[in-house]
């Protein structure tokens, strides 16, 4: 990068099943933001929406209600690595010298979502399709069974991911899943099976929801930091999957496994950093296979060597390296396009201190990682400098 980049403000909208307008949500999320930089819209030069549901014009029409400014307005997309593309974007619009500040905007509502060539003939009722409901699960489900095949991890290990993931969100306002309770392992094991080995409390939980982030350069972020520490973008990094021997063209769910082990070493590169100097870690936590599987892509133990991480709880508050503090997909939720910039809000909260209950103590890095449908990783480090 060109210019150092600080995040300087985030915001979010809780994710949640409620029924809210979507314009609704957008707005809480930008202003948020917009508040927690102590700025206003008008100094924001670069805004990126990231949505996967709507309309094509949908995102610039919300925009316009924080402000009729001429900013330049560009709509991103994709999948799950919606919200993380945003960011990116934002942050090397700062960092190649567009503007002094960008500001990335996610929001979704995956209920509102569907495959039009899915529609019933009136009156019939819609019955899920294939490509919207059953091939991610399908696909996540099969690759825990290879690992349970291959390392004799158990279900019980999926099932102790996500109840430490349901466990994680209880304290945070912004989750979509906040138990009143302590979640067990034998409670995610009896909940109905989507597909097997994963329950439904396995599922990351498809909602509504928004959030945003807004970068600056280092003069900017001193004028606004107002006592807080300041966060700063030490990497920003993302592939598309390579050609490979034995490589299948059929349209990749998340890609490969190692397009998460190539972006995360040229992250650790451009950082200057490796993993034992990450303090926490979030992930594209669909189901629990990911978080198992991205310990040892992302260089947290070697190979194998995950189900051990588990069973130490090394991933958890007081362990080794939180992974998902805020709850992550299968607890806090994923809605799709806000999803990587509410890592990036609970990140940027990590880093200053500011999460209470669900604070990762001393953490100064974070990790932030997601996948999108059609092969696409990314990974951002910040930190507290």
């Amino acid at each position: 990068m060109n210019r150092d980049v600080y995040v300087i403000g985030v915001g979010m909208h809780r994710f949640s099943k409620d029924h809210i307008p979507k314009r609704d949500l957008y707005f809480t999320a930008g202003m948020d933001a917009l508040g927690d930089a102590g700025i206003k819209f008008r100094d924001v030069g670069a805004l990126y929406n990231g949505y996967i549901g709507g309309g094509m014009t949908e995102g610039i029409g919300f925009a316009k209600d924080l402000g009729l400014t001429g900013v330049p307005v560009t709509h991103v997309e994709n999948a799950s690595a919606t919200g993380s593309s945003a960011f990116r974007e934002a942050v090397w619009a700062v960092s190649g010298g567009q503007t002094d500040v960008a500001m990335a905007i996610g929001y979704d509502d995956m209920r509102l979502m569907g495959n039009p060539m899915s529609q019933p003939p009136k009156g019939k009722k819609r019955l899920p399709s294939m490509e919207n409901i059953m091939l991610p699960a399908g696909f996540f489900a099969m690759w825990a069974q290879r690992r349970m095949h291959e390392n004799g991890t158990t279900v019980e290990t999926f099932a102790k991911i996500a109840a430490k993931n349901w466990n994680h969100a209880r304290h945070n306002p912004m989750a979509q899943r906040r138990a009143d309770h302590e979640v067990t392992v034998e409670e995610v094991l009896a909940a109905d099976m989507v597909a097997y080995p994963h329950t439904a409390m396995m599922a990351c939980a498809s909602g509504a929801g928004a959030a945003s982030a807004i970068v600056a350069t280092e003069a900017w972020a001193k004028k606004h930091a107002n006592g807080r520490p300041m966060i700063k973008v030490l990497a920003s990094q993302s592939q598309s999957e390579h050609y490979g021997d034995g490589h299948i063209f059929m349209g990749a769910v998340v890609g490969p496994a190692y397009s998460t082990e190539l972006t995360g070493q040229l992250a650790y590169k451009e950082a200057g950093l490796g993993p034992k100097d990450i303090d926490f870690v979030h992930v594209h936590d669909a189901f629990p296979i990911e978080e198992l599987m991205y310990y040892e892509l992302l260089g947290f133990c070697g190979a194998g060597e995950g189900d051990r991480m588990v069973a130490d709880g090394e991933t958890t508050f007081g362990g080794r390296i939180p992974f998902s503090p805020d709850g992550g997909l299968i607890a806090r939720g994923h809605p799709g396009g806000p999803t990587g910039l509410a890592q990036v809000w609970d990140a940027t909260r990590q880093l200053r201190g500011q999460q209470d209950k669900f604070q990762v103590e001393g953490a100064r890095t974070g990790l932030v990682h997601m996948m999108g449908a059609g092969s696409i990783c990314i990974v951002h480090i910040l930190q507290r400098v």
